[in-house]
């Protein structure tokens, strides 16, 4: 910076002490008295100096400010790299970003549908599955050995949950036993118009197995909260065969056409497409099979068996697909009725609503119910005959109490009109892991399964195996004759 130039002086005072004023004769020797005496005199305004000493002559020139390392000058004249050395530079404000709902948020909901996925994705997740299949398919093989005319309804759902509770290990009294493995949901045993949802309860009127009855017989088997969905149709009458036939060829193609991206549209108007091809003569009138437009096959949720997608046995205009990491109930249903259920009196099992309040909840007997079925059963539907092997006693009034609050869902048998006969069929299917497998396999009278899913395409030993479309990414199907040749066998060769 440029120093401040000192206003004029007189030209006498400027040339007597110009040198005096500019400092230049402060260390030259020989300079008189008289001198410093008229350069005192007239800085002092020509007063005389008292006190006999030398005043201190001032330098009226401005020194530089000097700039303290690490600052900037005014102006700023500093390059940057010398205060910022190590070039962190100061931070401005940071603002949170909120995501908007609309078209336009980074976080789409497919893709946080696949992290949740992912997220359940674990080494566990293979060796649950496969232990519930496994489960399933030797209590399946016995329970089939079993069903002949003459049999009652709770013989068979004691069996099945009876050897369901044994293979887990789990026998579902202690608190919280159920939830570590055990039974899905309650055990369906369905005859005849009866499509779904009917299981024989305590103290009610048993129900005998006839040779005319069509029998649908569905369980699940959950490990850790992992749930393998599958059921079967068994009938003593050949007369029935091309009901069965029609469901199972429904199913399978169900199945071939699953996979990674698949249009549920698609796999939709082929199962229908299958079914409804087929014909059954029953007392000499020919009826054709009708798919049941009220049901539909369905997605499984960790400790919940309805998702929130579903695969109709129609075809529907949805614009869902199969994804990775999906676990999907493909199952159908086939019926010489009208192709409509309804809902008929009687209670099948109970589902607790995670998300109800229980403010307006003030009954001790309904308080200690619904702590019974959170510790106990959570998410997982539950009947009358799995509280009382609990030793659970007079729940009676404190359930509908909770039903009245819309805390625990009631289920209803679902019904065809009377007269009619209804076939079921199902299959669980999983996209996991880069494999891709049926885990139970399809028999020669069941068309429920559990199914995985996967992106990669297997090297299958079995040379009978379906390779499903290149567009699904080389998902794996079992043929219907290496099902029905290594029946009662688990996928372990995939």
């Amino acid at each position: 910076m440029a120093a401040i130039i000192n206003p004029p002086k007189p030209a006498a005072a400027s040339g007597l002490i110009q040198g005096v004023l500019d400092g230049d004769d402060d260390d030259e020797e020989g300079d008189n008295d008289d001198h410093q005496k008229i350069g005192t005199d007239l800085k002092s305004g020509g007063q005389p100096n008292n006190d006999g000493k030398k005043r201190k002559r001032k330098n009226n020139k401005k020194k530089k400010k000097k700039t303290s390392k690490g600052q900037q000058t005014t102006p700023p004249r500093v390059p940057l790299p010398s205060i910022f050395h190590d070039q962190r530079y100061p931070e401005g404000e940071i603002v949170e970003y909120t995501a908007c709902n609309d078209n336009l948020q980074r976080t789409t909901a497919e893709e946080l549908r696949h992290r949740a996925a992912i997220k359940n994705m674990n080494d566990e997740f293979l060796t649950d599955y496969r232990q519930a299949a496994e489960v399933h398919r030797q209590v399946r093989q016995y329970v089939q050995s079993i069903t002949k005319p003459g049999v009652s309804m709770s013989e068979l759902a004691y069996e099945i949950e009876t050897g369901v509770r044994a293979l887990t290990g789990h026998e579902g009294i202690e608190t919280g036993d159920a939830l570590k493995a055990g039974l899905a949901f309650p055990t369906g045993l369905c005859l005849n118009n009866v499509a779904a949802h009917w299981t024989p309860n305590p103290g009610a009127k048993e129900v005998i197995l006839q040779h005319d009855d069509v029998l649908k017989i569905d369980f699940g088997v959950h490990i850790n909260g992992r749930i393998v969905d599958s059921a079967f149709t068994m009938a003593s009458n050949p007369v029935y065969d091309n009901l069965l036939t029609a469901v199972k060829a429904a199913t399978n193609t169900g199945l071939k056409e699953a996979g990674i991206d698949a249009r549920i549209d698609h796999i939709s108007g082929e199962i229908q497409e299958v079914m409804e091809s087929y014909e059954v003569e029953i007392n000499g009138k020919v009826i054709p099979v009708k798919a049941l437009r009220s049901l539909t096959g369905h997605n499984i949720l960790r400790y919940k068996i309805h998702g929130e997608k579903q695969v109709p046995f129609v075809k529907s205009k949805t614009t869902q697909r199969m994804e990775e990491g999906d676990v999907f109930a493909i199952e159908t249903f086939g019926s010489t009725g009208m192709g409509y259920t309804r809902d008929e009196v009687g209670v099948y099992g109970y589902g607790l609503n995670e998300h109800a309040s229980t403010a307006a909840l003030h009954h001790a007997s309904a308080k200690s119910l619904l702590k019974t079925i959170r510790e106990n059963f959570g998410t997982l539907v539950f009947s009358r005959r799995y509280l009382e092997h609990m030793g659970v006693k007079n729940y009676h009034l404190g359930m509908r109490s909770l039903i009245s609050n819309d805390i625990v869902e009631c289920y209803a048998p679902l019904v065809d009109v009377p007269g009619s006969y209804v076939a079921q069929f199902e299959h669980t299917r999983d996209e996991q892991f880069g494999i891709a497998f049926n885990i139970l396999y399809k028999i020669v009278n069941r068309v429920k399964q559990t199914l995985i899913l996967s992106p990669n395409i297997i090297k299958a030993q079995a040379t009978t195996k379906h390779i499903i479309s290149g567009s699904y990414r080389g998902n794996v199907a079992y043929s219907s004759h290496e099902a029905e040749s290594r029946f009662g066998t688990l996928v372990e060769d995939v």
